[in-house]
């Protein structure tokens, strides 16, 4: 590819993002250092900053590639099946959020900390992406449940996503965690992504 070339400069930021992301699978957000993802990389440490200005910016993009396979996901299954039941619905919205924990998991850190360290640039794109998943399951409300009332639709939508911050603590806990709760006499059930949404989506559907 020409230097400086469009092709290029994607390639780079997602070879940046991809090693952001398996770093991600074996070490925390705080243990994560620029150095480390620039270690992963195939070029210079240096050049990240031609990409990104900080580690929040580079989790963000990680963060805003997840919505945008989740958006696509929910696209895909719209133009594969005509109708579904509440059951149906909540099931397919929770299998969507099961193949996407690494999304769940991102969204369960401080998200202001990602925001507050990011270029407007970055965030704004990010933005794009959140709308977009919002305007995703706007849109499956409105071709699986024609019915609902506009201001039913809202009460899902402004329900389920602050919904989703929490899934991810609720359904991985660490043997430190588990310990700790069962010393505390903390009768708690564990649930998967799958059963913990599909709950959510059926008492929100009024089912």
């Amino acid at each position: 590819m020409p230097k400086g070339s469009p092709e290029l400069t994607e390639a780079r930021r997602e070879e940046i993002i991809n090693a952001c992301e398996k770093l991600y699978r074996t070490k925390s957000f705080k243990e994560i250092t620029l150095k480390d993802i620039g270690n992963a990389t195939s070029f210079t440490r240096t050049s990240i900053y031609n990409y990104f200005a900080t580690k929040e910016e580079i989790f963000l993009a990680l963060l805003q590639r997840e919505y945008e396979l989740w958006i696509d996901s929910l696209k895909r299954t719209m133009e594969q099946v005509e109708v579904m039941t509440k059951d149906g619905f909540s099931s397919m919205l929770a299998h969507s959020l099961e193949e996407r924990a690494q999304l769940l998991k991102i969204m369960s850190m401080n998200h202001y900390d990602m925001e507050t360290g990011s270029r407007p640039e970055h965030l704004a794109s990010f933005k794009a992406a959140y709308g977009g998943s919002i305007r995703a399951v706007t849109s499956c409300l409105n071709k699986y449940f024609p019915d609902m009332t506009a201001s039913e639709k809202q009460n899902f939508i402004y329900t389920f996503f602050p919904f989703m911050f929490g899934i991810y603590p609720y359904t991985y806990v660490t043997d430190k965690q588990r310990a700790a709760m069962e010393e505390a006499g903390v009768n708690y059930v564990f649930m998967s992504i799958y059963e913990i949404t599909y709950r959510c989506v059926k008492k929100l559907l009024g089912d």
